[in-house]
């Protein structure tokens, strides 16, 4: 997968505005939820690889929370979980 490596900082300045297609990964939810129990109890950080509008970016960070429609990452940073492709445990 082609992506471009950011730090979460970036996330607020990038658009989701385009309803763009993303081929989530089948157990995204199960992953989200993981990585969410591994950033609060072990500070542990994961891979996060999203979708936007302008192409697929990864950031390494930690998920604080998981909500219907966003992830919240370490710093206030909120992601759009219909923009996410696959969250790696590392």
């Amino acid at each position: 997968m082609d992506y471009k490596l950011i730090e979460k900082e970036v996330i607020p300045s990038l658009k989701f505005n385009n309803k763009l297609p993303v081929n989530q990964h089948p157990d995204l939810l199960k992953q989200i939820k993981k990585a969410t129990i591994l950033g609060n109890s072990h500070r542990r950080k994961v891979g996060i690889f999203f979708k936007d509008d302008k192409g697929v970016k990864k950031v390494e960070t930690t998920i604080w929370a998981a909500g219907k429609k966003f992830i919240c990452l370490k710093g206030g940073v909120w992601v759009p979980i219909d923009r996410l492709l696959e969250v790696r445990i590392q």
